[in-house]
Protein backbone atom coordinates (compact mmCIF):
# COMPACT_ATOMS: atom_id res chain seq x y z
CA UNK A 1 0.00 0.00 0.00
CA UNK A 2 1.24 2.92 -1.07
CA UNK A 3 0.89 6.03 0.87
CA UNK A 4 -0.64 9.40 -0.14
CA UNK A 5 0.99 12.05 -2.15
CA UNK A 6 2.34 14.53 -0.19
CA UNK A 7 2.62 18.40 -1.79
CA UNK A 8 5.65 20.11 -1.19
CA UNK A 9 5.63 24.15 -0.36
CA UNK A 10 8.10 26.26 -0.34
CA UNK A 11 7.37 29.07 2.84
CA UNK A 12 8.95 32.02 4.31
CA UNK A 13 9.31 32.57 8.04
CA UNK A 14 10.51 35.36 10.14
CA UNK A 15 13.63 34.67 11.58
CA UNK A 16 12.48 34.10 15.42
CA UNK A 17 10.06 31.50 14.07
CA UNK A 18 12.75 29.74 12.20
CA UNK A 19 14.97 29.38 15.55
CA UNK A 20 12.24 28.01 17.07
CA UNK A 21 11.03 25.42 14.40
CA UNK A 22 14.88 24.71 14.40
CA UNK A 23 15.09 24.04 17.30
CA UNK A 24 12.28 21.86 17.85
CA UNK A 25 13.14 20.18 14.79
CA UNK A 26 15.92 19.06 16.20
CA UNK A 27 14.72 16.50 18.77
CA UNK A 28 14.63 13.33 18.20
CA UNK A 29 11.57 11.86 16.04
CA UNK A 30 10.68 15.07 14.66
CA UNK A 31 10.99 16.48 11.67
CA UNK A 32 9.96 20.37 10.04
CA UNK A 33 7.54 19.03 7.99
CA UNK A 34 5.62 17.23 10.85
CA UNK A 35 5.85 20.10 13.08
CA UNK A 36 4.48 22.21 10.54
CA UNK A 37 1.69 20.01 9.24
CA UNK A 38 0.67 19.44 12.59
CA UNK A 39 0.48 23.02 13.33
CA UNK A 40 -1.64 23.97 10.37
CA UNK A 41 -3.85 21.11 10.76
CA UNK A 42 -4.68 22.18 14.60
CA UNK A 43 -5.06 25.94 12.89
CA UNK A 44 -7.42 24.68 10.02
CA UNK A 45 -9.41 22.81 13.05
CA UNK A 46 -9.46 25.46 15.27
CA UNK A 47 -10.93 27.86 12.10
CA UNK A 48 -13.87 25.04 12.06
CA UNK A 49 -14.85 24.96 15.27
CA UNK A 50 -14.85 28.79 15.13
CA UNK A 51 -17.18 28.28 11.66
CA UNK A 52 -19.70 26.14 13.66
CA UNK A 53 -19.52 28.29 17.03
CA UNK A 54 -20.48 31.04 14.42
CA UNK A 55 -23.19 29.40 12.29
CA UNK A 56 -24.79 27.61 15.38
CA UNK A 57 -23.84 29.59 18.80
CA UNK A 58 -26.98 31.81 17.90
CA UNK A 59 -29.31 29.26 17.40
CA UNK A 60 -28.13 27.34 20.20
CA UNK A 61 -28.44 30.20 22.50
CA UNK A 62 -32.23 30.95 21.35
CA UNK A 63 -32.89 26.59 22.17
CA UNK A 64 -31.72 27.47 25.44
CA UNK A 65 -33.49 30.53 26.33
CA UNK A 66 -36.40 28.63 25.12
CA UNK A 67 -36.25 25.68 27.44
CA UNK A 68 -35.18 28.41 30.53
CA UNK A 69 -38.88 29.76 29.82
CA UNK A 70 -40.39 26.52 29.41
CA UNK A 71 -38.81 25.41 32.85
CA UNK A 72 -39.84 28.65 34.52
CA UNK A 73 -43.50 28.26 33.16
CA UNK A 74 -43.20 24.44 34.53
CA UNK A 75 -41.89 25.99 38.09
CA UNK A 76 -44.87 28.53 38.03
CA UNK A 77 -47.46 26.16 37.08
CA UNK A 78 -46.09 23.24 39.84
CA UNK A 79 -45.77 26.52 42.62
CA UNK A 80 -49.47 27.39 41.56
CA UNK A 81 -51.30 24.11 41.36
CA UNK A 82 -48.97 23.17 45.04
CA UNK A 83 -50.48 26.73 46.45
CA UNK A 84 -54.36 25.42 45.37
CA UNK A 85 -54.49 21.99 46.53
CA UNK A 86 -53.09 23.48 49.71
CA UNK A 87 -55.96 26.06 50.14
CA UNK A 88 -58.40 23.90 49.31
CA UNK A 89 -57.26 21.28 51.76
CA UNK A 90 -57.28 23.61 54.75
CA UNK A 91 -60.61 25.61 53.50
CA UNK A 92 -62.88 22.12 52.81
CA UNK A 93 -64.41 20.17 55.41
CA UNK A 94 -63.65 16.77 55.12
CA UNK A 95 -67.18 14.73 53.63
CA UNK A 96 -68.64 12.66 56.39
CA UNK A 97 -68.28 8.44 55.58
CA UNK A 98 -72.14 8.04 55.17
CA UNK A 99 -72.34 11.14 52.48
CA UNK A 100 -72.38 9.06 49.64
CA UNK A 101 -74.45 11.03 47.41
CA UNK A 102 -71.41 14.07 48.04
CA UNK A 103 -68.60 11.42 47.37
CA UNK A 104 -70.74 10.42 44.19
CA UNK A 105 -70.79 14.25 42.97
CA UNK A 106 -67.38 14.90 44.10
CA UNK A 107 -66.06 11.61 41.57
CA UNK A 108 -68.05 12.52 38.52
CA UNK A 109 -66.83 16.14 39.02
CA UNK A 110 -63.33 14.94 39.38
CA UNK A 111 -63.94 12.61 35.99
CA UNK A 112 -65.35 15.77 34.13
CA UNK A 113 -62.40 17.53 34.91
CA UNK A 114 -60.23 15.24 33.72
CA UNK A 115 -62.24 14.50 30.51
CA UNK A 116 -62.09 18.67 30.22
CA UNK A 117 -58.52 18.21 30.28
CA UNK A 118 -58.09 15.32 28.27
CA UNK A 119 -59.70 17.44 25.13
CA UNK A 120 -57.71 20.47 26.14
CA UNK A 121 -54.52 18.41 25.89
CA UNK A 122 -55.59 16.81 22.40
CA UNK A 123 -57.15 19.23 20.80
CA UNK A 124 -53.58 21.21 21.49
CA UNK A 125 -56.04 24.11 23.39
CA UNK A 126 -54.56 26.24 26.50
CA UNK A 127 -57.15 27.57 28.74
CA UNK A 128 -54.17 30.27 29.80
CA UNK A 129 -52.49 32.45 27.82
CA UNK A 130 -54.00 31.06 24.75
CA UNK A 131 -57.70 30.90 24.41
CA UNK A 132 -59.92 33.42 25.07
CA UNK A 133 -62.89 32.23 23.37
CA UNK A 134 -64.30 30.90 26.60
CA UNK A 135 -64.54 26.98 25.29
CA UNK A 136 -61.46 26.57 27.33
CA UNK A 137 -63.40 26.73 29.96
CA UNK A 138 -65.31 23.89 32.23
Amino acid sequence: MTSPAKSRHQLYLDADLTEKLEALAAKPGASKSAILADAVAAWLTRRGTQELDDRFGLRLNRISAQLNRIERDGQVLLESLALFVRYQLTVTAPLPEPDQAARAVGRDRFQAFIDQVGRQIAGGGRTLGGNTDGEGTP
